[in-house]
């Protein structure tokens, strides 16, 4: 089911936010206070990644604290980006090669990557007045990409940002891992988006079996599948 698309923003929205964002009071002092422990990290909104021509986008959840919180690039540094970017290259998303640093020459063709906080949270949990704070660039991130056909949701929480984000209702949008809805785009001229839904790639998910590379994959697969036709 789509969302009714007069009731989604239809103001531009900016599609990053400025790397010292001060929307969320929580989220400035953590980031300052790991400023101080780590003055060589990033410490800021972490920025989109990827191909400003994209027509695939994934979200995930937020910047991990020694992974996208130090280097400044989404999943790079953390275990979960282990997972995340050999599938992209299997897949022909990403060329070159991941080291797990900005500076690997790793570079993303026909997808994007974002996170749905851009900032940091204490324990990798942002609370809802976060997530909706960071929403709005969500949106502005999704606008400004003019061939987005395709999106892949990490996690749970990122699949309900989406919904809550483009105008839906979480009833008529079950998350399950490798299932598939269709939304209506933010601009009335875009055809519908399709959304995959995936489980996190985190370290928990895999070392417990509740994801594995297969089940990974296969959704990427989809994705791919789905962009062909």
């Amino acid at each position: 089911m789509r969302p009714n698309a007069s009731a989604m923003q239809t103001e531009p929205q900016k599609p990053e936010p400025a790397p010292n964002c001060a929307l969320c009071p929580r989220l400035v002092e953590f980031r300052e206070t790991n400023a101080a422990k780590f003055p060589d990290w990033f410490n800021g909104a972490v920025p989109s990644f990827g191909d400003e021509n994209a027509e695939l986008l994934i979200i995930g959840l937020a910047p991990g604290l020694k992974g996208a919180n130090r280097t400044g690039r989404p999943f790079t540094g953390d275990y979960a980006g282990d997972l995340l970017y050999p599938t992209l290259l299997k897949f022909k998303f990403a060329h070159g090669h991941y080291g797990a640093e900005p500076n690997d020459g790793l570079t993303l063709s026909n997808c994007m990557i974002t996170n749905a906080v851009r900032c940091v949270p204490p324990q990798n949990k942002p609370i809802g007045e976060e997530i909706t704070n960071c929403r709005p660039f969500l949106l502005g991130r999704m606008d400004a990409l003019p061939n987005l056909a395709c999106i892949i949701t990490l996690g749970r929480i990122a699949h309900e940002t989406l919904i809550r984000a483009t105008g839906g209702k979480q009833k008529d949008f079950k998350f399950a891992h490798g299932a598939a809805h269709t939304l209506a785009a933010s601009d009335t001229n875009r055809p519908p988006l399709t959304m995959f839904n995936s489980y996190h790639c985190s370290r928990y998910n895999t070392n417990t079996g509740r994801l594995t590379t297969e089940m990974f994959e296969d959704v990427f697969r989809a994705a791919k599948a789905h962009l062909s036709r």
